[in-house]
């Protein structure tokens, strides 16, 4: 059996494949995994170092835009068109795949519908509320189209092709209660966490707001336990909290990081989560039913974080709240008024059960093996 996996750009497309990628091994013995990505890519760091092997082809975006630049950045995305076809056509020749899979990324458009018009059978998932460009043209030729939520349905062309699967959520994140965590955190009093977390980068605007949030914080005498990622702030954050006079040694229920790297031991224990809303990000809010403070970011191509965010918020999941509205006394206010009440965030907890698929990956692996089982040829 051998598989292939179109994905890229972000974490939120690589991660359900990896996790999917995980799956066939572990049930088919002697399955073959090949990944394709872009020039470039994250996808190119983050696949090899989960073991797999990829490949990967010249292909970069379209930008909306009439400026001279932009409309030079087009042209150069045409040719790059022509020629990312011809290196998918020899990956398929060379790797005869059983199934392809995209799950997001420009690159997944030139392979998979290469697949598609060899009668190859083909699939694409979208994590995120409202699909991008790349799986709204591929829903159109693959033969099923696997989304994260209900009511992404509407937004595709054919909705006879669309399957409500949930994404795939990496299994370590469930291995923890939420006791276990706070013991192996150290905390060892009954106030709540808060884990606040705005990227793998971090962002500047959300670093700076997060400074007012904590010292906030230490006015109030530490209220609640906090701690944030600051990624590739961390360095100005601390030269900002030391400008607010706040001393992280003299407050020990801070904790300030550069990243953090157990990610599912501190989500297990949090009691409330500030954060973006990438797919990834929201698919595991609702597979550990964790209420949130969403504050999407403005920086994202058709603003897709705030339509992730509004879905969440409309179950009753989570507050959303944009940036531009955002500050650390509005986020303090917010924070403070839902730790106070544990009814709203038990509701909140309940909203994200309902809607949460918690076996998205065995129900989209279901899906693949009835796909490859429906008689049409690979090669």
């Amino acid at each position: 059996m051998n598989i292939l996996f179109a994905c890229g750009g972000t974490a939120g497309h690589i991660n359900p494949a990896v996790a999917l990628a995980r799956l066939f091994q572990e049930r088919n013995e002697g399955c073959r995994i090949l990944f394709v990505g872009a020039d470039g890519g994250m996808e190119t760091r983050l696949v090899p170092k989960e073991g797999y092997d990829i490949q990967t082809v010249t292909i970069t975006n379209f930008r909306r835009s009439l400026l001279p630049e932009d409309i030079v950045h087009n042209m150069r995305t045409l040719v790059n068109m022509r020629k990312s076809k011809k290196q998918s056509e020899a990956i398929l020749d060379q790797f005869r795949p059983d199934l392809a899979v995209g799950t997001g990324g420009y690159a997944s458009y030139p392979i998979i519908s290469a697949a598609a018009r060899r009668g190859i059978p083909t699939a694409v998932h979208e994590s995120n509320a409202v699909p991008g460009l790349t799986t709204k043209a591929l829903s159109k030729v693959v033969d099923q189209v696997l989304v994260g939520f209900e009511e992404s349905r509407s937004h595709y062309d054919h909705p006879e092709k669309v399957v409500v699967t949930g994404t795939p959520v990496r299994g370590d994140f469930f291995r923890y209660t939420r006791q276990e965590a706070r013991e192996q955190l150290g905390l060892t009093d009954d106030r709540p966490l808060v884990v606040s977390v705005w990227g793998s980068l971090g962002a500047a605007a959300m670093n700076r707001q997060t400074v007012d949030l904590i010292a906030e914080e230490c006015r109030q005498g530490e209220p609640f336990h906090h701690i944030h990622s600051a990624g590739r702030d961390y360095a100005h954050v601390l030269e900002l909290l030391a400008a607010r006079a706040v001393d992280l040694k003299a407050h020990p229920s801070i904790d300030v990081r550069e990243y953090i790297y157990d990610m599912p031991l501190v989500m297990a224990a949090a009691d409330l989560v500030l954060c973006r809303a990438g797919a990834s990000t929201i698919s595991e809010l609702s597979a550990l039913a964790k209420p949130s403070v969403l504050v999407p970011s403005p920086n994202v191509v058709a603003d897709h974080q705030t339509k992730n965010a509004r879905v969440l918020s409309q179950a009753g999941g989570a507050v959303l709240l944009p940036e531009a509205e955002s500050s650390g006394e509005k986020l303090y206010e917010t924070v403070a008024g839902l730790l106070a009440d544990q009814k709203k965030r038990e509701a909140m907890s309940a909203a994200l059960r309902r809607m949460s698929v918690p076996d998205a990956g065995e129900q989209i692996y279901q899906v693949l093996l009835g796909l490859m089982k429906g008689g049409k040829s690979a090669h």
